[in-house]
């Protein structure tokens, strides 16, 4: 499990404060306390007191190498349909929640995966939700999810949808994110 640290901002940085989901800036010199460092994004607590997701192309502001934000595409379009749906699943595994250390796939967060042929490429269709109705991340973790399918060779359309019917519940999770958060 990653440690908690302290670091002072290099650099401005433009930040998206966690649950809100809007943008601010952070002044260089800015006191942050990096609490997660998962899928390429680091969630911080600013010396104001919120959280914020600070991207991967932002690491250098917290004084850190930049990581890869989702695993590697593989070079070569996939061999059939079922084979790209895998690659979708893992590109999906590699988005996190900021404020829970584990991906929207273990999650229960994502409801619909389907891949479908279109146009000499393929279409991603996801349907996901937020564990709660007022969470303002969606369009930033939708975002997220669809840039990283996107980065698929073969896949020319990825529409990410957040859709909240059913109501998510824990009982969505996966045995494995029960184990990692201590629910088990």
């Amino acid at each position: 499990m990653f440690e908690r640290e302290t670091v002072t901002l290099t650099r401005d940085c433009e930040v998206t404060v966690v649950p809100a989901g809007h943008k601010v800036m952070l002044s260089q010199g800015a006191v942050v306390t990096i609490t997660q460092t998962l899928g390429g994004t680091f969630s911080v607590v600013t010396d104001q007191g919120f959280m914020a997701r600070v991207e991967a192309r932002d690491a250098d502001a917290l004084g850190k190498p930049a990581e890869p934000e989702s695993p590697s595409a593989p070079a070569a379009v996939p061999a059939d349909k079922a084979e790209l749906e895998q690659q979708v699943w893992d590109q999906l595994r590699s988005v996190y929640d900021p404020e829970i250390p584990v991906n929207i796939v273990d999650l229960g967060l994502v409801y619909v995966c389907r891949v479908e042929p279109d146009d000499g490429g393929y279409r991603a269709e996801v349907h996901m939700t937020m564990t709660a109705p007022g969470c303002g991340m969606g369009d930033v973790l939708s975002e997220d999810a669809r840039a990283r399918i996107l980065s698929l060779p073969g896949v020319t359309e990825a529409d990410v949808r957040i859709v909240w019917e059913p109501v998510w519940d824990q009982g969505r999770m996966s045995d494995a994110a029960r184990l990692q958060l201590g629910m088990d």
